[in-house]
């Protein structure tokens, strides 16, 4: 008798223990969840969210990126240094070979030597004169490096204004929403808030890039500019100094 009441007291105990552990594991295997998918958005599908107002904010862009390419390759090329071309006048000159002076002007072809060239087109004229004409070709020749740049400085401006109307536009589409579906849910505001951000930012940045690409080569210009002067100095105090 003892020892079957013994065996269904083990009986009952295993069946505790094993109706304990199934709950367990399913708890377990519950607390897990479904997996969470990660959603991935694209920059162009991004960009496309802005609306129509992208489109001329993406050719502004296209048209900063060309004159900025176009400006600062005419820009590099006229910066060429040229520390030989006074020292390799002064002896032409001073032995009178006016032409050769001019034909090695026109062989180097930056502004700097194009400037000098008006100035020895003119020796045997007044210090005033000389000096006058090469002021003329001076700054024809920086006109011709700033052609252009005024197109950055433009869009500049009204790059952001287009982007403010681009906000204007999704503050618009999100309010007719609301009044369209009688609810502010996230899942009808949000095309009017994407269209808001996005091209508030394009504007800014394509306003941004503008700004700084018209004052960078505009930088550039002026250093050009006072190298001008320097030379036209040194050429002027080259006709200054007595023939040996």
């Amino acid at each position: 008798m003892l020892n079957f009441i013994l065996q269904a007291g083990a009986n009952v105990a295993n069946a505790v223990t094993d109706s304990a552990n199934v709950p367990v594991a399913a708890g377990i295997q519950t607390a897990a969840g479904p997996e969470v998918t990660e959603v991935k958005v694209s920059l162009i599908s991004m960009i496309m969210k802005g609306g129509p107002i992208m489109v001329p904010l993406a050719i502004l862009l296209i048209v900063s990126i060309y004159v900025l390419v176009e400006r600062l390759m005419v820009i590099s090329k006229a910066s060429r240094k040229t520390d030989t071309l006074i020292p390799g006048l002064k002896d032409m000159i001073h032995n009178g070979n006016i032409s050769g002076a001019v034909a090695m002007c026109k062989n180097i072809n930056t502004p700097e030597s194009t400037m000098v060239e008006q100035g020895i087109t003119r020796i045997g004229q007044s210090t005033q004169e000389i000096r006058t004409a090469m002021d003329k070709s001076g700054a024809n020749e920086i006109g011709k490096l700033e052609k252009g740049l005024n197109v950055l400085n433009i869009i500049g401006r009204i790059a952001p204004m287009f982007g403010f109307i681009g906000t204007i536009i999704g503050v618009i589409k999100i309010f007719y929403d609301i009044a369209l579906e009688k609810t502010v849910e996230i899942e009808v505001i949000s095309t009017g808030l994407y269209q808001k951000m996005v091209t508030s930012a394009g504007g800014l940045v394509v306003g941004v890039l503008a700004f700084v690409c018209y004052h960078w080569l505009n930088a550039r210009i002026d250093k050009l500019a006072h190298r001008m002067e320097d030379t036209q100095i040194k050429f002027m105090d080259m006709l200054n100094e007595p023939t040996k």
